[in-house]
């Protein structure tokens, strides 16, 4: 009974890393689509460079701040990881139900996130990987 309930808990807290046409279908459904003047090809692009579509996704940075989940959200300014000196956590949300298959906090958090006037910027993956770039292939295949 013991190791069912170990494998239970292991199943609800594997990472899951999303296909890129699984993953459009998600963010359309939640309202991405043209979001904050934001292409849905827009976010499948950046979630791509910043975690590879995946929710479990972490990175530590120089600042002593932690990136988050499928859109790598920093502890810095948008949410409270209990370790982060000094931080605002503007979504009003723990980091770590940023790491959950449940990615409706953090599409919340990335509705945010990009109303704040560095917009979609504010992602160093969208900056380095898609802005003025055809984002065409992002979405290829999908059917959207």
């Amino acid at each position: 009974m013991r190791s069912l309930v170990f494998l239970l808990l292991v199943a609800l807290t594997s990472a899951k890393v999303y296909q890129r046409c699984e993953w459009a279908r998600v963010l359309k459904n939640n309202g991405m689509g043209n979001y904050n003047r934001n292409s849905l090809a827009d976010w499948v692009c950046l979630t791509k460079w910043e975690s590879n579509y995946n929710t479990q996704a972490t990175n530590h940075n120089t600042d002593g701040s932690t990136d988050y989940g499928i859109f790598q959200i920093n502890s810095r300014w948008w949410c409270d990881d209990g370790r982060t000196p000094g931080s605002v956590n503007v979504c009003g949300i723990k980091c770590s139900e940023l790491l959950t298959d449940d990615v409706s906090l953090a599409i919340t958090c990335a509705k945010r996130i990009v109303r704040d006037p560095n917009g979609i910027r504010a992602w160093v993956g969208w900056r380095n990987h898609c802005a003025n770039r055809d984002l065409s292939p992002y979405l290829a295949g999908c059917g959207l």
